[in-house]
């Protein structure tokens, strides 16, 4: 049975059932902007829709872990284990998570459907010439093991669903490529 959540307003978005759209993409690429600004967009619609965020999930449910490929692993699968009781439940899952290593964002393709695979591009340079917090420096520099894309590898993926190049387009118009997927192939519906 599929839930539609019904509105009186014209334009409004409705939804058809849940999916995790999961950001991935160097740090500094854009992907907690991004996944903020489509939350905002489904939100705003009345969307059921949760945002789950790298750093926020590294401080509240896996504190515990570290940097090493296998804690990365184990900090996915949790994440996926969340992920895919809210999207089973119709909500919109939105993930941002640098998940640097194909077969993490395999196994969590392979657990949730619909699973959706946003690469959000952005190089390396810009990556780091947009580094707030001076993680890339301290990585180039031996302070910081592991550094995605520094000490540790990045696999970009190599068929995603959508990609938004964070250098070439502005956020909102990422954001709204990812509205405009999920309209598009009926995970929400927008009336006109």
């Amino acid at each position: 049975m599929s839930m539609t959540v019904k509105y009186e307003k014209e334009g409004e978005m409705h939804m058809s059932g849940g999916a995790t759209v999961w950001f991935t993409g160097l740090s500094g690429a854009g992907k907690t902007t991004v996944c903020r600004l489509v939350e905002e967009k489904l939100a705003s619609a009345g969307i059921p829709v949760e945002r789950s965020d790298g750093d926020v999930v590294r401080q509240q449910l896996c504190a515990d872990l570290g940097f090493s490929r296998e804690d990365r692993f184990r900090n996915i699968e949790r994440v996926t284990y969340v992920a895919k009781l809210l999207t089973r439940n119709r909500v919109i899952v939105l993930a941002s998570f640098i998940s640097p290593y194909r077969s993490m964002r395999d196994y969590v393709r392979r657990e949730i459907a619909p699973f959706i695979e946003v690469y959000v591009k952005c190089s390396l340079e810009e990556c780091i010439r947009r580094d707030g917090k001076g993680l890339y420096r301290k990585a180039i520099n031996g302070e910081i093991a592991h550094f995605t894309g520094i000490s540790d590898p990045y696999e970009e993926p190599e068929q995603p669903e959508l990609v938004v190049d964070t250098e070439r387009e502005t956020e909102d118009a990422s954001a709204t490529k990812v509205v405009e997927y999920l309209v598009a192939r009926g995970y929400i519906h927008e009336h006109f």
